[in-house]
């Protein structure tokens, strides 16, 4: 009982702090898919697979031998836009705008000793692909955009004492921005450095606590590419940012068969061009294991948008969203596992207002919901 309430403090303690609780914008939080059946709850204290090495790299210390997961989550956001008193437009309301995008990770982990471990992953943190019709309302601010991203991300950690742990990670990333507008189209590529670390606090057998940190990058993309600044969080320079997070999550086995866990995340969002404030992520989950072979998950988790309708525009018609998670684990024996999940996103009507050039105007909402599947299978050395 004293572990449970331990954990609704926790979590109460969330809720009152967070007076508006992350999304993604364009960032993807979908970076294994051994979470997503608890909706990425307690991702940086978890650290049962080699996939904790982006979550927190201080809990590589908590796997025994070499470790190796592999896995790819697809992901899909769908954007309907529903005209509402446009002004001198003609055209189509642009049709079902989000495209399926698929997230692949490779993670892989070394207990060099009792003390130090290293771990290697590769992963897309940042993730985007809309698109409308040719001839819809909003073809002069944009007709589509898909962003990609691919980082390799070398961690090294030690174990401090039986309790504490810290990690530091090394980012090299490369993304790929591809935008069109009425006959315009652009990309263009550019790579970036930066860094993460964590700590991990083993407050007792049963129980972990996490902090983790991962750095903002800055990029430069083609200053004199038009169609690439109608993304936001271009600049007309072409300076292309991407926003910090810190994450605090908990891990708690309640009982014999029943885990919990708990997540509170912020990203600054005030960093990147175009963009007025901050967005946090809350999210709960658990899991319940039947027998040697077989654990459910499950979880609900909310994203606060960081657009609001003064700074939403069509190629991220973002909104806050609610997701509600399901999945699984499979044991092969006790050294293989095979994780999968789904979530579900349903977000709030989003209302856009955007000039369109002189006299012109787009005004209308959107209906909002997405889709995430994965898979993951995690070997043991």
């Amino acid at each position: 009982m004293k572990k449970i309430t331990l954990l609704a403090a926790f979590l109460s303690c969330a809720l009152v702090l967070s007076p508006s609780v992350h999304a993604g914008g364009f960032m993807a939080v979908e970076q294994n898919a051994s979470g997503l059946g608890v909706a990425y709850a307690g991702a940086a204290a978890s650290a049962d697979n080699a996939g904790t090495l982006y979550y927190n790299p201080a809990g590589l210390t908590q796997l025994p031998g070499a470790q190796l997961s592999v896995g790819l989550v697809g992901a899909q956001s769908r954007y309907e836009f529903d005209d509402d008193g446009s002004v001198g437009l003609v055209g189509g309301e642009g049709g079902q705008a989000g495209q399926w995008r698929g997230l692949p990770h490779v993670y892989a982990s070394w207990a060099v000793n009792a003390d130090w471990s290293l771990g290697l992953g590769v992963s897309s943190p940042y993730s985007l692909d809309t698109e409308y019709d040719d001839d819809w309302l909003g073809r002069n601010t944009g007709v589509s955009a898909r962003l990609s991203s691919l980082n390799i991300n070398p961690a090294l950690a030690y174990r401090i004492s039986d309790r504490v742990s810290v990690g530091l990670g090394l980012n090299y990333q490369q993304i790929r921005l591809k935008t069109a507008l009425n006959a315009m189209r652009d990309s263009d590529t550019d790579s970036a450095w930066g860094w993460n670390v964590g700590a991990l606090f083993t407050l007792s057998p049963e129980m972990r606590l996490g902090l983790a940190y991962r750095s903002g990058m800055d990029y430069r993309l083609d200053a004199n590419a038009s169609a690439l600044q109608a993304f936001p969080g271009v600049d007309g320079r072409g300076r292309f940012k991407t926003p910090d997070v810190f994450s605090l999550s908990v891990w708690q086995q309640v009982s014999e068969r029943w885990e919990a866990m708990g997540d509170i995340s912020w990203a600054n969002w005030d960093r990147v061009e175009g963009y007025d404030h901050d967005s946090w992520r809350l999210s709960w989950g658990a899991a319940y294991t039947y027998n040697e072979h077989w654990k459910s998950k499950f979880g609900i988790a909310y994203d606060r948008s960081p657009i609001r309708t003064a700074e939403r525009g069509v190629l991220l018609a973002d909104a806050h969203r609610l997701w509600l998670a399901i999945g699984g684990q499979y044991r092969f024996g006790k050294y293989a596992t095979l994780d999968f999940g789904y979530a579900y996103q349903r977000a709030r009507e989003a209302r856009l207002d955007q000039a369109q050039g002189a006299g012109l105007r787009l005004k209308g909402n959107y209906d909002a919901s997405g889709h995430v599947i994965g898979v993951q299978y995690n070997q043991g050395f």
